[in-house]
């Protein structure tokens, strides 16, 4: 009995023993489960990030501080308004382009980075003009983005239009300020937005990087010139609405604003381009006077009217007029004017410019800008700097 009762004893021992031992494995094994539990918890998150890295898209800020979600590859645009398809140009994105507003099929000086692409835009489809645009048309070329200027239609500056026409076309809509000014801060925000847009980040960090040069360089060339020191210096011919004669003046015009020049038609208005009496050019008697292009097949027939008018006037008489090439034609060339602005400040300023070669100077502009000097084509078509002597 007793030794029954220890065998007994033994066995219930060893079966509770197994018991414990069997407990507890079972309890070391939760941690690992737990572990187990945990990856494949971190197996799902990553899995979620995969899905939104592989789903294509991405979201863009743009100049109204829309948040347009777009894909994550960018093959075919349209640009719509002055500026759009030209700053596009500047970043080396115009083989993107699937259809053009119609001016663009006419190969024009006055935008280079029209002349130099014109193969790529001349029969691309026509998807609108300088401020309407052809639905129908841009639903058939069916573009990934359209980049949109507010340049044209100020009515979209806010954005909420942009949305109207986004939702209509079921095309995400990039608007872009792309300013009228050289080198202010839109014209710094639509590269950046631009980069973004195209992954070109390193295009727009170059041509940003860049302009930074020039403003340091005009603006320490130009800094110890005190205001008495200064020509008196005014520019006619300039374009707006339609070319002008020599009363088409410009106040704080881009060239002589970017090197601090006496510019006379700041004594009448604040900024913007006006119509200024003749009497009144007569009276300022410039020291030095540039001439738009755009402006000189005008200004020679008014010369032919009212040759005393332009005899009187002194620079005419020493030899002080220069000419300026057109920078503004459906919006304004950054590089057309920054190539005026070194020009103007070698005849403004002789000792501060002595080692720029405005040509070089050009030729080093247009290759940044465009990838190819364009200075050479604007000579061989009578565009170029030199002085100019009215009548002749």
């Amino acid at each position: 009995m007793y030794k029954f009762k220890r065998k007994t004893s033994l066995l219930l021992v060893l079966l509770l023993l197994f018991a414990m031992i069997g407990c507890g494995n079972k309890e070391a094994a939760k941690p690992d489960e737990e572990n187990e539990t945990q990856e494949k918890e971190e197996i799902i998150v990553d899995t979620d990030i995969k899905e939104d890295e592989e789903s294509g898209t991405r979201l863009i800020v743009d100049s109204t501080g829309r948040e347009v979600e777009v894909p994550r590859e960018i093959k075919s645009i349209i640009c719509w308004n002055a500026s759009a398809l030209r700053y596009t140009s500047y970043m080396g994105a115009q083989d993107l382009v699937v259809g053009v507003e119609d001016y663009e099929q006419k190969q024009s000086l006055a935008r280079p980075y029209n002349y130099l692409n014109f193969d790529l835009f001349k029969d691309l489809p026509v998807v609108g003009t300088n401020g309407e645009h052809y639905i129908e048309e841009a639903l058939s070329v069916n573009p990934d983005v359209i980049v949109m200027s507010t340049l044209s239609q100020k009515n979209f500056e806010d954005g909420s239009n942009a949305d109207q026409l986004q939702e209509t076309l079921g095309i995400p809509v990039i608007m872009i300020a792309a300013s009228e000014e050289m080198m202010d801060e839109d014209a710094y925000e639509v590269f950046e937005i631009l980069g973004q847009l195209y992954n070109k980040e390193d295009r727009a960090k170059e041509l940003i990087a860049y302009m930074d040069e020039i403003k340091e360089d005009l603006d320490k060339r130009v800094a110890a010139v005190s205001e008495e020191d200064k020509p008196t210096v005014y520019v006619g011919g300039v374009s707006f609405r339609g070319a002008h004669a020599l009363d088409g003046t410009e106040a704080n015009y881009g060239p002589f604003k970017a090197i601090k020049a006496k510019n006379l038609a700041n004594e009448i208005q604040d900024s913007g381009a006006f119509n200024v009496d003749l009497e009144q050019i007569l009276a300022w008697d410039p020291d030095v006077i540039f001439i738009d292009f755009n402006g000189m097949e005008l200004i020679s027939e008014d010369y032919l009217t009212n040759p005393e008018f332009y005899e009187q006037l002194k620079a005419n008489k020493e030899g002080r007029v220069f000419s300026q090439i057109a920078f503004r034609s459906t919006g304004m060339n950054l590089d057309t004017s920054l190539i005026n602005t070194y020009y103007a400040g070698t005849i403004l300023y002789p000792e501060e410019f002595s080692d720029i070669d405005p040509v070089e100077k050009a030729e080093e502009i247009f290759n940044k800008f465009l990838g190819q000097d364009f200075y050479k084509i604007l000579k061989e078509n009578g565009n170029e700097f030199r002085t100019i002597k009215i009548g002749e």
